[in-house]
């Protein structure tokens, strides 16, 4: 059975594979012998929240924890951790359809200090991966970028929804996400109770729906983000 998001399996689930890589074992970079520092545990903590809520549609909350992981990992002085923060952060706005110029801002602000794998995995979340660079990515996201023109296998064998749904989210920057693509990305947020990349997806089937023609899969589309936003949080 699928947990529901808001267990703590889900949330570490939701932030570990934001980029293929665990923020623990990103942060833990700097060092990891015992005692953890508090700065990598209040980091994580906050870096959880923050992706839930994001996925959520909680948008204070989302802000408030993110700024709390920002300052946490700005003790160290260390920008190319700041930046594969930021990396997590845009990933989630990959998954949710909210990449938006210019993208992942923040990172660009990093950039200068980040390392290869970072700058490879930025460009791949907006649709311009470089094939000779594949090899800096996380091992599923490879495979989708290695896919040619049918990467609907590619991103269903991810195993982690967050994950896959990232994988979507930079197929459709690169406008190579088709159909059965956009229904994988639909199913997993529907499953994980992602209520904020659910409604950019099933908006995103609506409008492709419309551009066919066909008026009743776009209203019963429509009539599914309906229902997800009337349940939404209220003010």
């Amino acid at each position: 059975m699928t947990p529901h998001p808001s267990s703590p399996g889900a949330a570490r689930r939701a932030a570990g594979l934001l980029m293929g890589v665990a923020l623990a074992a990103a942060l833990a970079a700097c060092g990891s012998r015992p005692p953890v520092p508090d700065w990598q545990i209040n980091a994580q903590g906050a870096a959880l929240r923050a992706t839930e809520a994001y996925l959520s549609g909680q948008t204070r909350v989302e802000r408030l924890e993110w700024a709390r992981a920002r300052a946490e990992v700005a003790r160290t002085g260390r920008p190319d951790l700041l930046a594969r923060l930021e990396l997590m952060r845009c990933a989630a706005q990959g998954a949710s359809l909210a990449l938006q110029p210019p993208v992942c801002e923040g990172f660009e602000a990093l950039r200068a200090d980040a390392a290869a794998p970072e700058r490879a995995y930025a460009a791949y979340l907006a649709g311009r991966a470089d094939p000779s660079e594949a090899a800096l990515l996380p091992e599923a996201h490879r495979a989708v970028l290695a896919a040619g023109a049918d990467p609907g296998a590619a991103v269903a064998a991810i195993a982690d929804p967050l994950a896959r749904m990232v994988a979507a989210g930079a197929l459709l920057q690169a406008g190579r996400a088709g159909p059965a693509v956009m229904a994988q990305a639909v199913d997993t947020a529907s499953a994980q109770g992602w209520r904020r990349p659910l409604l950019a997806w099933l908006l995103a089937q609506a409008q492709r729906a419309e551009q066919a023609g066909d008026a009743d899969e776009a209203a019963r589309l429509r009539r599914r983000m309906a229902v997800v936003e009337g349940g939404g949080p209220r003010p």
